[in-house]
């Protein structure tokens, strides 16, 4: 497969911007920089931060074992997906393949760009109906969104279904992987070199306690990194959410350690879950969080945010009927949320 083939013609065509800092590659220090027209007087911001996140991702870098030519950053995962849209996606002409019930931002981007939806419900086991997408699939379809472990229901999908996704589909393959560091199953980054055609994107919103600072990751062959980077506003990750993910990335053992944190409060969680009489299923999760049926799940979610406790309702989504989503707290949430289902 080549890439290029899937860009769109304007994206190959253009120019991209050249910001000060993009210009200038030397070392800084001991440098006069009156080169971007900012304020000279030092605060900590007073500077345009770097364009090219360089220290965050060869920490990225270390952690994940992947080198620096393949990560991108972005403002959130949001902006990472918008910026694959415009790459890859011809407006009203082009679509993409999102498999519900799924993160609902695919479908938002899609509108937002004037890209078509085809949409392949999960089976009842929430895998992927593998045949039925790529008979789906058309010479217009530039995208294939597959959320694992999935939101919102917390299971993995299967990796040989995955694996021939990758193989057999003739666009860009996208594996969101947000809750990937929940789960045992290994993250498609390892298999980067094998398939031209794969993004896949992480973030520090999630494992890494992070979600304020908005920090998305984009994996992928040096080809696709170096169209998404001509792409990308000149300073898309700001110099205060860089600091922070620089704090937090150089503590990497203390994010280890509370994931299994969290991983055991899982298990007690569901452990106690079964014990609720009104929970009529809990399904299998890799995430920091899980899905359950309920007889109704829009009165219990009102009557648990008559008690204080915010929850998902996600009734209303293909498979979810009469589905709650409950994130994983601290230990002393999960009792009151244990305690609060027990006595409603």
């Amino acid at each position: 497969m080549n890439i290029q083939d899937l860009i769109r013609p304007t994206i190959k065509a253009l120019k991209p911007y050249s910001s000060a800092r993009d210009e200038f590659q030397g070392n800084s220090d001991d440098m006069v920089f009156l080169d971007a027209n900012e304020n000279p007087f030092e605060n900590g911001v007073n500077r345009y931060p770097d364009p090219q996140q360089r220290t965050v991702k060869s920490l990225l870098s270390e952690i994940k074992g992947i080198p620096v030519k393949n990560i991108l950053l972005g403002n959130g995962s949001d902006e990472v997906l918008d910026l694959i849209f415009r790459a890859f996606c011809e407006p009203n002409q082009d679509n993409i393949i999102t498999l519900p019930p799924t993160y609902g931002m695919y479908s938002v981007l899609a509108n937002i760009n004037a890209v078509e939806i085809k949409r392949v419900q999960l089976d009842d086991d929430f895998q992927p109906k593998v045949d039925t997408i790529l008979n789906e699939a058309d010479t217009k379809s530039k995208l294939l969104f597959l959320c694992s472990p999935n939101n919102p229901t917390g299971n993995s999908f299967e990796a040989i279904a995955i694996e021939k996704l990758i193989k057999e589909f003739k666009g860009i393959v996208v594996i969101d992987e947000a809750y990937i560091d929940f789960s045992n199953e290994e993250s498609w980054v390892s298999r980067l070199n094998e398939f031209p055609n794969l993004i896949v994107t992480q973030t520090l919103s999630k494992a890494y306690g992070m979600a304020g600072i908005r920090l998305g990751i984009c994996f992928a062959s040096e080809a696709i990194i170096s169209v998404l980077n001509r792409i990308k506003p000149p300073y898309n990750v700001n110099e205060l959410t860089q600091q922070k993910a620089i704090l937090q990335l150089e503590q990497n053992e203390l994010t280890k350690q509370q994931v299994l944190d969290i991983l055991q409060a899982r298990d007690v969680l569901i452990s106690k879950l079964n014990l609720v009489d009104f929970i009529f299923k809990i399904y299998p999760t890799d995430a920091n969080f899980v899905l359950v049926k309920v007889d109704d799940a829009t009165k219990r979610y009102n009557q648990l945010i008559e008690k204080g406790i915010v929850i998902r309702n996600r009734t209303t989504q293909p498979g979810c009927e009469n589905c709650l989503r409950f994130t994983i707290g601290t230990p002393e949430e999960n009792k009151i949320l244990i305690d609060t289902l027990n006595s409603i």
